[in-house]
């Protein structure tokens, strides 16, 4: 890794197939204007920007095609100044969409949804995130009503449900250790949209002899995370195994069929300065290479049972510290 890469690859940079992993990149931020979004977007990217509909645009880059919205599907959807409503009532509605921007384009996050990007590609997002910061792009932290989250959807290794139980197994060892860094904001922590995994879940998840086939992996977290709100949302990647299966448990539209996960605990503290994207990215990789060795993540888990017990350690240690102690041991941090 030269000077300038930031971005740390896990030790599994391949598929199955040979190709290198990709990853999907999601951002929410304020402080700029949608339009003045587009445009810094566009040319930071390096692509160039056309319109898709309201509040919706398209950067096509080398890269691949990035997308440039505002938050909120009502929003986005209104028309007021439609042909087909009386001219009197256009007329309105040309003031009132200028008051409706004003206010949402301050209210509601504005989002890029990059496309899944090899991930020797990342320092692409770094750079992004630093220069819309000093162009002024805020984050959760300018405002107590604002919530942005900064998401990663990675492809895995491969699909098979050994694969799958790892990096879950992974996940939920280091989700303390993983929300004391990432969730910075009380905007953020406060919110329902990231809540973790079901305690009684965790326990079947953790236990020694633990590997169910896909369906019964799925039924087994299903039972106790039938929602989207999760810090680590497994629906989208279940909806592109077995839809029909997943139908059984959760019955939501919303629910985007994509062959990855979906890790939306992260705050979006973009503006500030000591927080870049690779800081959240780094620790990823982390949980990436911790599910890619399996002595070490059976020890871990190992650790984590012995921590349910009561004993005076666990009365006068939490599991993020030790969490966090054996990473450094280990050598993972």
């Amino acid at each position: 890794m030269s000077a300038k890469q930031r971005c740390h690859l896990p030790k599994t940079t391949k598929a199955n197939d040979g190709s290198e992993r990709k990853v999907g990149v999601e951002i929410e931020l304020s402080g700029l204007g949608y339009e003045s979004l587009v445009s810094h977007a566009a040319r930071l990217l390096g692509g160039s920007s056309e319109t898709v509909s309201r509040y919706v645009s398209r950067i096509n880059t080398e890269s691949g095609d990035f997308t440039v919205e505002l938050d909120a599907d009502p929003i986005k959807e209104m028309d007021l100044t439609d042909d087909r409503l009386p001219e009197s009532l256009r007329e309105f509605g040309s003031q009132a969409m200028s008051l409706i921007d004003y206010a949402a384009e301050r209210l509601v996050p504005l989002e890029i949804v990059g496309p899944p990007m090899p991930l020797s590609e990342l320092e692409l997002i770094e750079s992004l995130v630093d220069e819309l910061r000093d162009l002024g792009a805020k984050g959760s932290r300018e405002a107590p009503y604002f919530a942005f989250g900064l998401q990663l959807n990675p492809q895995l290794p491969d699909l098979e449900p050994e694969t799958l139980v790892r990096y879950m197994q992974a996940f939920a060892a280091l989700y303390d250790w993983l929300k004391a860094r990432h969730q910075l904001d009380i905007s953020r922590k406060l919110t329902t949209y990231i809540e973790p995994w079901s305690s009684r879940y965790v326990q079947t998840l953790m236990a020694d002899h633990y590997n169910p086939d896909l369906r019964t992996l799925m039924a087994d977290y299903l039972r106790h995370n039938p929602t989207r709100n999760r810090a680590l949302d497994l629906l989208p990647l279940f909806r592109h195994l077995d839809e029909e299966w997943l139908a059984r448990f959760v019955d939501d539209p919303r629910i985007k069929s994509r062959p990855t996960l979906h890790y939306r605990l992260p705050d979006c503290d973009i503006d500030n300065p000591e927080w870049h994207f690779s800081s959240v990215w780094n620790d990823w990789v982390v949980l990436e290479n911790l599910a890619n060795n399996p002595e070490d993540l059976q020890e871990l888990r190992a650790c984590f049972r012995e921590s349910q017990k009561l004993n005076f350690h666990n009365l006068t240690h939490t599991w993020r510290e030790t969490t966090e102690q054996w990473l450094s041991r280990k050598g993972y941090v």
